[in-house]
């Protein structure tokens, strides 16, 4: 009878301990195949080979993670993720990082959620949440938007987000260079986002500050304002951005709408536009459509097709290049 009691009592504890902590091993795996150019004028008129290609990631990047989290009482939890990111068509990660997405330890609670390590900036968040195409590949925005070349996930980060109050929520994030040396004063990124999130509504406003840390290097400014709304039978998109570093700034544009076509099928397209500009003087324009179509074939499984098309110019309006991508491909989610 005492073994009985012992063994019911171990096999509680176990209980508990399973039901107060998790562990999660998720990932993404998104491969295409199709046809893709780019033409760039470099004096001899637009040049540039057509590839025939089979590429990762023409939905989401494809990536393979471990997340988990402990219930530390009073509604406070431990929280970390380890996410690697990694091409499928050739199984190739990027040299000396066995993480490059994100890798972090923190709390969530009532307070809202802190972490630490490398993650994605607070403007990250709000970056691509009103994207055509599914925030894609195949996004008009993907070759047009300067904003783009943000820094996305730096190493060395703090961030902290809030709870949500009536569907207002914000966050901001700092991370450190850890590179001051005699010459030069630590390089640092930060980041801030105040989002509204509710029924068929969502905007959010967004500032990112990249700052070298070498004296007269103008720091990288950006800012996005993103907004939806949702029909029912369509979904409107658009987006705002504007990038400034010393005299040279740029403007960026978009318009999209997600259409569900009945049962697992989804069509996405949008139009972009972007103006960059060098103490009041046009430097170059960017333009570019984009559509994609998805048809979920599970909860877990997409098949998909699209085409993006992008042309830019210089600043008195003559074509320097152009791009295009027709392709087909599958994610799965595990």
């Amino acid at each position: 009878m005492k073994k009985s009691f012992v063994a019911l009592a171990v096999m509680a504890a176990a209980g508990a301990a399973m039901a107060q902590s998790s562990v999660q091993v998720y990932g993404i795996v998104d491969a295409w195949v199709g046809s893709e150019r780019l033409r760039v004028d470099n004096g001899n008129g637009l040049e540039g080979e057509r590839q025939t290609k089979v590429d990762s990631g023409g939905i989401s990047g494809s990536r393979f993670g471990f997340k988990g989290s402990e219930d530390l009482g009073s509604g406070l939890k431990a929280n970390f993720l380890l996410e690697q990111g990694f091409a499928v068509d050739d199984g190739s990660t990027e040299a000396g990082q066995a993480f490059t997405r994100q890798a972090y330890v923190g709390f969530s609670g009532g307070f809202g959620e802190v972490k630490l390590g490398k993650v994605w900036t607070a403007y990250d968040d709000i970056s691509g949440a009103t994207n055509s195409a599914f925030d894609s590949k195949f996004s008009a925005t993907s070759n047009v938007f300067v904003s783009n070349g943000y820094t996305a996930n730096p190493k060395n980060g703090v961030y902290y987000a809030t709870p949500v109050v009536s569907g207002f929520s914000g966050a901001f994030s700092y991370a450190l260079g850890e590179d001051k040396s005699a010459a030069k004063s630590a390089s640092k990124i930060y980041a801030a986002h105040v989002k509204y999130e509710n029924g068929p509504v969502f905007a959010g406003l967004a500032y990112q500050r990249e700052d070298s840390g070498i004296a007269g290097d103008p720091a990288v400014k950006f800012i996005r304002l993103n907004g939806s709304y949702d029909l029912g039978a369509a979904k409107l998109l658009a987006s705002y951005g504007r990038v400034a570093s010393g005299d040279t700034k740029a403007n960026e544009y978009h318009i999209g709408v997600d259409v569900p076509l009945g049962g697992n099928l989804t069509l996405s397209g949008g139009y972009a536009y972007s103006k960059v500009k060098d103490a009041g003087v046009t430097e170059g324009k960017g333009s570019g459509w984009g559509v994609a179509l998805g048809y979920n074939l599970s909860k877990r499984t997409m098949a998909y097709a699209g085409v993006n098309n992008t042309k830019w110019k210089d600043g008195v309006g003559a074509v320097v290049g152009k791009y295009d991508l027709y392709a087909v491909g599958v994610k799965h989610t595990f």
